[in-house]
């Protein structure tokens, strides 16, 4: 493993006065679990969250939105929605996690039964959870009503699930149109055992009919994907996923009718934090060349990857920004630019397009990293050197 004095410089500057509280703690309300996109049709950034009752998991609510509109350079945020849409009747409405596509925009999320506790449904491998999502088509003034998933596209195979979500975070759209979902999966291996996978949902349709990919063949768990395009324009799917085992866990998918990820590796520079934490990919088209490549059997690179998550090794503090040029490569990630100091949880990245900005919304505060959801903005600048 490099040292950190060796590893690639970032080129990212944080915009210190962007910072702004979008979701505060209330008494015992809490926010947590934040999803970001940005939607260069409406010029808008869609900051959901779950609403709780207390920062127990058991005690989730109902999913919550702020709209901030971007105009000459600043952005106006809309008060929170709550979206009454996103829920079913003695159910608590969990993980946001949206997708946009030809002027529909879906937010995935689930529903657990009451106030059972993830915990429970792995120890006893009985799901209370369901696969749900609704939709808008004017940008989130309205939306229609929840449709349920279960069903339709697990099916059967529920039966060898303990229990499952979606994201937390933002779903993606590749170039050939297919829409993805990253989602992870308690799956009941022989006896009684439970082991959990990341994996994907996936649509060909524009969202009309949806189908779940292959687990990813490694321990993992809450993930994001990301698309890599090579200079010859052919695209792998890439995921990054939590572990208890000190790392993440980095795989990548060349299938194109299915989606299986046939390399995994460990990611030696993206440590896990104590027993493991959320965290964010995004791709995005390179700004440049980097100047050195991955080895030559790895193709050359059109897109280059940034990934959110607390650095401290032991505990959720100090979010940081890390950036791969060489994203084939799980060598190749920078140096962290640390976003927030202090406690820091979960996060969610989002691409201004057209732009060299990037904005990143997170858990954080200054005793615990559940007092706020916080929004911030940086940018890539290529003429900097922080060496």
């Amino acid at each position: 493993m490099e040292s950190p004095s060796k590893q690639p410089d970032h080129n990212l500057h944080l915009h210190p006065s962007s910072k702004r509280t979008l979701f505060s703690r209330e008494g015992q309300i809490t926010y947590r679990i934040p999803a970001l996109i940005y939607i260069k049709d409406c010029q808008t950034y869609f900051a959901f969250a779950e609403k709780r009752k207390t920062y127990d998991d058991s005690d989730a609510d109902v999913l919550v939105l702020r709209r901030g509109k971007r105009q000459d350079g600043k952005i106006e945020w809309l008060p929170a929605e709550v979206l009454t849409e996103a829920r079913l009747e003695g159910y608590r409405t969990m993980n946001p996690c949206p997708v946009y596509k030809s002027n529909m925009l879906f937010l995935f999320f689930i529903c657990v039964l009451g106030n059972t506790p993830e915990n429970e449904q792995i120890l006893t491998g009985k799901n209370k959870a369901r696969l749900c999502y609704i939709s808008s088509t004017d940008y989130g003034q309205s939306w229609s009503k929840e449709t349920d998933l279960t069903e339709s596209v697990i099916g059967d195979e529920i039966s060898n699930w303990a229990t499952f979500a979606v994201g937390p975070g933002h779903g993606i759209k590749m170039k050939s149109g297919r829409l993805i979902i990253p989602a992870y999966v308690y799956y009941i291996e022989k006896g009684s055992d439970t082991t959990s996978y990341a994996f994907a949902l996936y649509s060909d349709d524009d969202g009309k009919t949806w189908k779940i990919g292959s687990k990813v063949y490694a321990e993992s768990n809450e993930c994001q994907m990301a698309e890599l395009i090579d200079q010859e324009g052919k695209s792998q799917l890439y995921c990054n996923a939590r572990t208890r085992k000190g790392h993440r866990l980095e795989s990548w998918s060349k299938k194109h009718t299915e989606i299986a990820f046939e390399r995994c590796e460990k990611s030696e520079k993206l440590v896990e934090t104590g027993s493991g934490c959320q965290g964010s990919v995004l791709s995005f088209h390179a700004f440049e060349h980097a100047k050195e490549e991955s080895s030559s059997s790895k193709p050359r690179t059109n897109t280059w990857l940034l990934y959110s998550h607390p650095s401290d090794k032991l505990s959720r503090e100090n979010v940081a920004v890390y950036l791969n040029k060489t994203p084939w490569d799980a060598s190749g990630w920078s140096k962290p630019l640390i976003i927030h100091e202090g406690p820091s949880g979960y996060s969610d990245l989002a691409h201004c397009e057209d732009r060299k900005n990037f904005a990143c919304l997170m858990e954080c505060g200054e005793k615990r990293e559940f007092e706020e959801i916080a929004f911030v903005e940086f940018s890539y600048d290529a003429t900097s050197n922080h060496d």
